[in-house]
């Protein structure tokens, strides 16, 4: 029996229709029970992401906007590359459509959660502010919980392990900046080049994640908005190119999601691979998120949420449809051998014949490395939390050395584990926070109360400036 059969097993258990019910059927009610009000104020997020509506005094180590750029540093990552061209693979195009219908729902779960992870914070023993689902179960549902919490820690120390984003970045720069231009043969044995690459990227990581959120966050304000761009600007020239047959392959998504025929094993295998790459992928409902969140400076719980919100949509609406559309339009999904990220590169190259996957490694560069950041700072609160701040450090180490262990593995062997233990964490996490779904709405209903009365003051205000200067 090997590592990838165990793994596979692990996963599977962890991923069964148990699943379905606990992040669709979950995201489903948060969605009715909130009467779609986040949804009707999607704007003033983007608002409060521009800063229009400061917190005065607000707590918190980091903006509105540092907080969602180190989310999405971890969520728009190799989840949105690799993540798709497994989807596809494993589940055909069909399974597209369950990760959209995820991430609509995924929308109203990060609302729910996010709020909750400023509603209930902690304090580490440093006296510093933190969140996550450890402590909405420690701070909101009490001690009695706290088997929970742990639990949750204890998975997610394993969850957040740069096992999948380091893998997937050593392949495509050792099979497209060594292999193909013939500097190394596809037949020799590359663990000592996949080890010295894992070492560079150690090195690269540990320069800023010993500096904690702080300098994540100023990374990730810098890096994510500019990676995304470039992604985007690839994937626009590509579509553009295949406009005419843009509607097709929607089509085809669509009804392959439903297909009784479909690679994935008929509608429900579909959709359980469309929902557990979506989850992979923009994580809502798995909790890391909320430990970022969890770090912005302000006192307005719903705030957080809604800016929380808006990531699920830019990662898996725009993001992962994007790849989606290149990987269908290439054709490579169809009878190619590559896998994960290579697969990707192969589409790039296809659709942008010499310069696509060169553009692709730029993007999986920061896409990952950024993801590897974020995931240090999520492991570490999971650390923290189980055995204290001040060994923080060790578990650093501890992190930075399994980079390298993730650098020479298989493909199977990483994701597997990454999946079943992405799995184990969304149950502590939706429990705390259906448990908790009503403190949200009451909050919610007083924001948005205050938020209207607000804005019918200035109008009022506005309206009496306006006859007096006409009279």
């Amino acid at each position: 029996m090997t590592l990838a059969s165990v793994t596979g097993q692990f996963a599977d258990m962890a991923w069964g229709p148990h699943m379905l019910v606990l992040l669709v059927g979950g995201g489903l009610f948060f969605l009715i029970y909130s009467r779609f009000i986040p949804f009707r104020y999607i704007g003033h997020a983007i608002a409060i992401l521009r800063g229009k509506h400061p917190d005065k005094g607000a707590q918190g180590q980091i903006s509105h906007a540092g907080a969602l750029s180190s989310a999405m540093a971890g969520t728009v990552g190799m989840g949105n590359i690799g993540s798709v061209a497994v989807a596809i693979m494993v589940g055909g195009p069909g399974a597209i459509f369950w990760m959209w219908i995820s991430a609509i729902v995924g929308m109203a779960t990060k609302f729910f959660t996010c709020t909750l992870a400023i509603m209930y914070r902690g304090k580490d023993e440093n006296g510093q502010l933190q969140g996550g689902p450890m402590y909405i179960i420690t701070e909101g549902l009490g001690p009695k919980w706290r088997f929970l919490a742990v639990f949750f820690c204890l998975v997610g120390l394993v969850g957040n392990f740069p096992l999948f984003n380091t893998n997937q970045l050593v392949q495509i720069l050792r099979e497209w900046l060594v292999i193909k231009p013939g500097f190394y043969s596809a037949d020799q044995n590359t663990f000592w080049l996949d080890f010295s690459m894992g070492i560079v990227v150690m090195l690269l990581v540990g320069s800023v994640i010993l500096g904690g959120i702080k300098r994540i966050a100023s990374v990730a304000q810098s890096v994510v908005p500019a990676m995304i761009f470039i992604y985007m600007g690839c994937a626009l020239y590509v579509i553009g190119s295949h406009i005419s047959e843009i509607p097709g392959y929607f089509s085809l998504i669509v009804t392959e999601a439903f297909s009784l025929d479909s690679v994935g094993g008929g509608i429900l295998g579909t959709m359980l691979i469309g929902i557990r790459r979506a989850a992979f992928s923009n994580e809502a409902g798995i909790g890391t998120e909320v430990m970022a969140h969890g770090s912005a400076k302000t006192n307005e719980p719903v705030k957080e949420g809604l800016v929380a919100m808006l990531g699920p949509a830019i990662d898996t609406l725009l993001v992962c449809t994007a790849t989606a559309m290149i990987i269908l339009i290439s054709g490579v999904w169809q009878g190619s051998e590559a896998a994960g990220v290579n697969l990707s590169a192969q589409a790039f190259e296809l659709t942008m014949p010499g310069v696509g996957p060169y553009l692709l490694i730029l993007c999986v560069f920061f896409f990952s490395i950024s993801t590897i950041f974020t995931q240090a700072f999520y492991g570490g609160q999971c650390f923290s939390f189980l055995f204290g701040a001040k060994r923080l450090r060790k578990y650093q180490y501890v992190y930075l050395l399994t980079i390298l262990f993730a650098a020479t593995a298989t493909l199977d062997e990483i994701i597997n584990l990454i999946d079943g233990a992405y799995a184990l964490m969304a149950i502590p996490t939706m429990v705390s926070a259906l448990l908790l779904a009503p403190k949200v709405k009451a909050a919610a209903d007083d924001y948005f109360g205050r938020l209207k009365q607000k804005q019918y003051s200035d109008m009022t205000v506005l309206g009496s400036v306006s006859k007096k200067e006409g009279g």
